[in-house]
C-alpha cells in the first residue's frame, strides 16, 4: 500500500500521506481501520522514523488518522479533502458566540475542519481539553475567558499555531489575538451618554467574578469616580429589590430577564423608573421592552478577522471594535 520512491521530486513524507489518502479514497482503508505502523513503513522503505512521523503528524492534525496508545494509528475520517484541522475552545455557547462561530467557519473555506470545545469557565476543564488535544490540530484558537496565568497551560501547544480570542491577559501578550478592550469599551461608551446617565441616581454593574473580565469592572469604577456618580456592584439580581432611579449595566442575558420580570412585579417602568444597558447585541434586544440599549463588539467581524489571520498566517493583535446602540431602555 505504501511504496516510497527515490528521485521523483515528491518529498518522502508527502508520498506516505498521498498513499494513505489514496487507500482511503479507493476504499482500501475505511474509518476505524488500522494503518501500517511507523516501524513497518520505516523498515519496508528504508526511511528514518522522523520521516514517517512527519507524515503521520500531518494526517493526525488534519483529523484523518488518530493514535491509540499502545495499539497504533487508525483511520478517523474518510474526508481526505480536509487540508487543515482547527481546534476552537470557547467558554460557552450563546447567540452572539454562535454569530462569531458562523462567521469564522464561513470565511475559512470548505476544506478546513473546525472542532469546537467548551470549558464552561472551569479551569480544570480548560486545562484538560488543551492537554488532551495538544498534538491533534494545525491551529488552536483559545478563549481563555477570565482565567489568568494560563501561559503554562497554553504553552504546551506550538506557539506559532495558537490564536487568542476575546480576552488577552498580560501573560499572553506574545500571542496573536483578536480581542476586546473591556476597560476602554465601558469607559468610553458610558462617557458618550453621560448626560442620559446623570438622570439616574445610581449606576449598578451586575458583575460575576467567575465570568466577567476584571477590566470591565475597572472601567466602570473609573467612569463613575471620574464623573462623581454614585455606583454599586452586585453579583446577581436573584434577591435584589429594584429602586426607582437606578441604572443597571447587565453583561448576562439571564440577569436582564430577571430584571425585566422584577420590574413588572414591582410595577416599575423601563427608562422612566429603571434604566438598563445590556452587553452583547442580539435580535431579541431590538424588540424586548421597546428595545434594550447595548454595548456590543462586532462578533461577526471578530470571526471574519480571526479566519483571515489564520489563512494568512498573520501574527497580529487586533482590537475588535465596539459600539453603544441606544434604545428605549436608557
Amino acid at each position: 500500500m505504501i511504496n516510497v520512491k527515490n528521485h521523483i521530486g515528491v518529498p518522502k513524507y508527502k508520498q506516505i500521506i498521498n498513499a494513505i489518502e489514496k487507500a482511503i479514497s479507493e476504499g482500501e482503508l475505511q474509518k476505524g481501520d488500522q494503518i501500517p505502523s511507523i516501524n513497518q513503513i520505516k523498515n519496508d522503505n528504508k526511511l528514518s522514523r522522523d520521516t514517517v512521523l512527519t507524515a503521520f503528524n500531518e494526517l493526525k492534525n488534519r483529523g484523518i488518522i488518530t493514535s491509540i496508545v499502545g495499539k497504533g494509528y487508525y483511520v478517523s475520517s474518510e474526508n481526505v479533502t480536509v487540508t487543515q484541522n482547527i481546534f476552537l475552545l470557547f467558554d460557552e455557547l450563546n447567540s452572539f458566540k454562535e454569530d462569531l462561530y458562523n462567521a469564522f467557519i464561513d470565511h475559512l473555506g470548505s476544506n478546513i475542519k473546525v472542532d469546537i470545545y467548551f470549558h464552561h469557565f472551569n479551569r480544570n476543564t480548560f486545562k484538560k481539553i488543551i492537554s488532551d488535544n495538544k498534538e491533534n490540530y494545525n491551529y488552536y484558537v483559545i478563549m481563555p475567558a477570565n482565567f489568568i496565568n494560563t501561559k503554562s497551560i497554553i504553552g504546551q501547544l506550538p506557539k506559532d499555531k495558537v490564536y487568542i480570542l476575546d480576552q488577552l491577559h498580560s501573560d499572553l501578550k506574545d500571542y496573536p489575538a483578536v480581542y476586546q478592550n473591556f476597560e476602554k469599551s465601558i469607559f468610553n461608551n458610558l462617557t458618550s451618554v453621560l448626560e442620559s446617565i446623570k438622570k439616574y441616581q445610581k449606576l449598578i454593574l451586575v458583575f460575576s467574578d467567575d465570568k466577567q473580565p476584571d477590566a470591565m469592572q475597572n472601567g466602570f469604577i473609573a467612569f463613575c469616580e471620574n464623573h462623581n456618580i454614585s455606583y454599586g456592584l452586585v453579583e446577581h439580581l436573584k434577591d435584589k429589590m429594584l429602586q426607582e432611579g437606578e441604572l443597571y449595566i447587565i453583561p448576562e442575558d439571564k440577569d436582564l430577564l430577571r430584571l425585566i420580570k422584577k420590574m413588572k412585579t414591582q410595577g416599575l417602568i423601563m427608562a422612566q423608573d429603571i434604566g438598563v444597558i445590556s452587553y452583547n447585541e442580539t435580535l431579541l434586544k431590538e424588540i424586548v421592552e421597546g428595545g434594550i440599549t447595548t454595548i456590543s463588539t462586532d462578533f461577526e467581524g471578530m470571526g471574519k478577522r480571526l479566519a483571515e489571520m489564520i489563512l494568512a498566517k498573520d501574527q497580529l493583535q487586533i482590537e475588535n471594535p465596539n459600539q453603544l446602540i441606544i434604545r428605549n431602555s436608557l
